[in-house]
This record gives C-alpha cells, structure tokens and sequence, in this order.
C-alpha cells in the first residue's frame, strides 16, 4: 500500500472552516479551532483535510470571493497559525489541501481595484470587459448561477464586467497570459509552505468563448435552479481549458507527492477527459444521482467505464454546496452509504459531520446567509447552501460543543443533538461514528478494500449491489441493500464459493460464518465479507 500515493488509499475529509470548531468565541471556526481537533481526526483515520477557503475576503460568497490569495483571513487567524496546522498534520502523516479559486477574484483583490481605474490601465486584461450591445442590451443572455445577469455595468467606463457568481466575484481572463502567470505564482507560494494539494474551485469554468454568444436557453428549466436556465455552451468546458489547467499541473508536479482535486460537474465522458491534467477530476454521482437502485447502479457502471487507462476513481457523498446525505437519503441508508464510500474502489472524501449522520439545519428567514437563498428566499430550502453549512455537533450542549454556550453561532445550531454529536455517539457502540470508525480501520488494514481490483457481482435483484474488493492476498465481498425488502440471495455459484466471514455490517451485530448459496440480507442492510483466496 505504501507504493501508492496517498491519495488513492487515504481519506479526504473536508472541513468548513466556518463550522468546524470556534476558539475565540465569537461564533465562528477558526484555524485554531481545527488545530484544536487534529486528534479526534487522527483517532478517526483521516489521512488529509481539505479547507474550504481561508484567504482575506469580504465575503460576498464566504470564502469563495478572494481578496488576497497569500495570506490568511484575520476571522481565522494567521499565517503563523496556518504554519501550525501544517506541522501538526505532518507530525501526525496526515495531509493538507487547501480550496484554491482560480476562476474570479473578490472585486476586491488590487488587480481589480486596478482594473477600475481605466481601460487602459494595466490590469485591465485581467478581467472580461464587454460593451453594451448597439441597443444598449447586455453583451450575451449569459446568467449567474447565484440568478440574474453574469453582466455588471461600470459607471465609470460605460462598460460590462463578467461574474458568473456574486457581482463582487469578477472572472479572470484566462486569455491573458499574464492571468495564469499570477496565479501560479499564489499557488507556489502556498506549495512552498508545505501545502500538499489544492482543491480547484469550479476548474472547468475558467475558460469563455471569445465570441460572446447568447447561450440557448433550457425550455425544461424549472424556474427554481438559476444555474440550469440556459445551456452553459459558450461559458463551460470550454476549448482550450484543458491547456490552461495544464500550466497549473506543470507548476504542482515540480513538487513531490502533491495532488489536486478538480470541482467538475460535467457527464462522465466529459469529466474523463480532465484526468490528464487533475489526478481527482471530482466525481459528484452520489451528490447528484437519487438514491434509486436501478439509477445508482447503472451511474455507477457508466462511472468505471468512462474512467481512462491509468486514471483513479473518487467518491463524495457530501459537500459545502449539497444538501446533506442523511437529509437526502434517509438515516437507514446513510450507513449503507458510508459503507459504500469506504469500500467501493477510489479515494473517499468525506464532509464533516457525515461521520455521525448530520442532517441539514433548519435556516430561519432571518438567518439566511447563502446569496442564492437571499436572493430567492421562496426557494431557499431547494437552493440555499446554509442548511449543509452549520457548526459540527461535538455535544449536545446549546452550542453543540462549536463554540461558547454564551455565544450566537454564525449559522444556527442543528437539532437532535442528543442522538447526532460525537459525545453521544462515542458511547454508543453501535452508533454512526463507531461504524464510521470501523470501516476505516478495516479499509486500512486490508490494502484490498483500498487499493485493490474491483469487480461488481450482480445477481440480477434490483436493491442489491454487490462488488469484491481483491489483492493477490484477500478478497472481500460486499453486499449493499439499497432498499427495505429481506433478501436471501445465493452467491455461491457467481463465486465458485461455500463461505464467507463476515467482517462487519452496518448495524455492527454480526460477525458470524455464513453460507453463500443462502446469504440473509436484512433491509438497508451492508455487509462486508472476507472470502477464501
């Protein structure tokens, strides 16, 4: 196992660092905070964390408007405590990656302010300037995926500035080589630091046809998710965004054992073609694919099957931008979930909380700080982010152990605290954690259920999924209930097989021997068997 990168056989856990752990007591998570649990993550397993953004930002999209890409928000901390973090992961061989955004700055980074002052000033060609149409219109229909136009008049010049977000979120112009040249040089800056990786915010939008053409608009469009009013031709998965990310591999690849994450939402065919340039073109199925057997299984199957020669699979059941899986998928199948991240061939991230099934928070109108949710508080609970944003539940105290009890948290507390926080699950032998716990400690002594071959065994019955995890050394069979109905279900012949230990199933109540050809599955049901080599 140790002659595999450490991101094929680690886990990726992200962390909103806003959410995570408050040590100042003002209500919000800080660097400290996560300093503060690096043993908790140790005990859990976690080989790297991925932080969501942590430069200085006004905060128009929380992190995601970045106003200088060197240096560490005061709200989180410093430098120094960055530095910190660092050196107590690597202390402990656990890893860093940090979310870079390389498509828009904050409107108030400096080549911005610069950009403002004139066309002709320099910094001008740094971002993507249009004039009005000669009626006066827009330059392109071109639409925020926050809602509303992509287009910002500047007084000042009688021109159009484009922002696919935030009006404070300005695109860069990827057609100025000076664009790249800078950004790199804020990535070496924190690879020089001892930065293990990045994640690389929305990778697939930074290029834009040249040609400024209105997008068709989508006649099925829902009039709910402003992203999926037009079909996004000109301004995704552009051509020549495969070379421009190339430059930034080239810059990582001088450095030993790095890696990036790549935000794509694209098909799978399209996702695959990202594989050269990014080692984790990010695979979002379980975020967006209804947990319907039928529809899960044949995801799943087109998934391995677009994958190039060479190229490494990923799963995340999460995010910051997702509603939360136990939300999604229901608390019984969460655990199925789980089981399904951790041993399905690939490197599992995980978002924080998913450990002890977190569930969406529930958002007063007057808490609402996600700009889609703003800007549309009738549709708030379908496209609002906050809900899968509020503080990690280390207790059921009334601040959930995130930050003082005498304290606001930035984002209102989860409910049923009692039974979802890592306090009362600890104590719980049969708890979601301790689930958690035990596939990753059975993952990472088996090289098999990490970095082994793959094969999927179907026996044809809809809600089940089953699949071996093999090395020349072991075999593990996996069997999946995606749904309520007790199966019996004989592997033996599919098998060649009598046999099976179960090594552990996600109700953690059996460990027994059992007969394949007469195998009982129970509803919402995971069961990892080791088979005779």
């Amino acid at each position: 196992m140790n002659e595999t990168p450490w991101w094929q056989h680690g886990i990726i856990y992200q962390i909103y660092p806003r959410s995570y752990q408050d040590s100042t007591g003002n209500g919000i998570g800080d660097l400290q905070g996560i300093i503060s649990r690096l043993d908790y993550l140790q005990d859990l397993g976690i080989n790297c964390i991925w932080l969501s953004p942590i430069y200085p930002s006004p905060m128009h999209d929380f992190g995601y408007d970045v106003a200088n890409y060197i240096d560490i928000h005061p709200m989180f901390g410093s430098l120094e405590d960055l530095d910190e973090l660092i050196e107590e992961l690597h202390q402990r061989g656990m890893k860093l990656m940090l979310d870079f955004v390389p498509n828009h700055t904050s409107s108030e980074h400096e080549w911005f302010q610069e950009a403002l002052k004139g066309k002709n000033n320099p910094y001008r060609d740094y971002y993507i300037w249009r004039d009005p149409k000669e009626d006066g219109a827009l330059p392109t229909n071109w639409t925020s995926h926050f809602g509303g136009p992509a287009w910002t008049f500047d007084d000042v010049s009688g021109q159009y500035y484009l922002h696919q977000f935030v009006p404070e979120q300005p695109e860069l112009n990827y057609d100025n080589p000076k664009v790249i040249e800078g950004m790199t040089s804020f990535m070496k800056f924190w690879l020089d630091r001892g930065v293990d990786g990045f994640r690389l915010d929305v990778i697939f939008l930074i290029k834009k046809d040249q040609r400024f053409l209105d997008e068709p608009l989508n006649t099925e469009w829902d009039g709910v998710r402003p992203w999926e009013k037009t079909h996004r031709i000109y301004t995704t998965d552009v051509l020549g965004v495969h070379e421009l990310i190339q430059q930034y591999r080239d810059l990582l690849d001088k450095y030993e054992d790095r890696v990036f994450l790549g935000e794509i939402y694209l098909p799978f065919n399209k996702l695959a073609t990202y594989n050269n340039e990014i080692q984790l073109p990010s695979n979002t199925l379980l975020l967006t694919t209804p947990w319907e057997p039928h529809l899960l299984k044949k995801q799943i199957r087109r998934y391995f099957a677009s994958l190039p020669d060479n190229a490494w699979p990923n799963w995340q059941l999460g995010n910051h931008d997702n509603h939360r899986a136990v939300s999604r998928i229901g608390r019984k199948q969460a655990r199925v979930a789980n089981m399904l991240l951790l041993t399905i061939k690939g490197t599992p991230i995980t978002y924080y909380g998913e450990e002890i099934g977190m569930e969406n928070g529930i958002i007063p109108l007057d808490k609402i700080q996600d700009p889609p949710a703003v800007n549309e508080p009738e549709h708030a609970d379908e496209i609002g982010r906050d809900p899968e944003r509020t503080p990690m539940q280390w207790d059921n105290t009334s601040s959930a152990g995130f930050t003082d009890s005498e304290v606001e948290p930035w984002l209102p507390v989860g409910s049923n605290l009692d039974e979802i926080s890592v306090q009362r699950q600890e104590d719980d032998p049969t708890s979601m954690l301790n689930l958690y716990r035990q596939l990753v400690e059975l993952r990472s002594n088996n090289p098999a259920l990490s970095v082994g071959d793959y094969s999927e065994v179907d026996l044809g019955v809809e809600d089940i999924f089953a699949y071996l995890r093999y090395d020349e050394s072991t075999t593990f069979l996996i069997i999946l209930n995606l749904g309520e109905i007790h199966h019996h279900l004989d592997f033996s012949s599919s098998l060649n097989q009598h046999t099976g230990q179960i090594m552990l199933n996600t109700t953690l109540d059996r460990n027994d021997e059992v007969l394949l050809n007469d195998m009982a599955v129970g509803s919402n049901e995971g069961i990892i068997l080791q088979l005779q080599v």
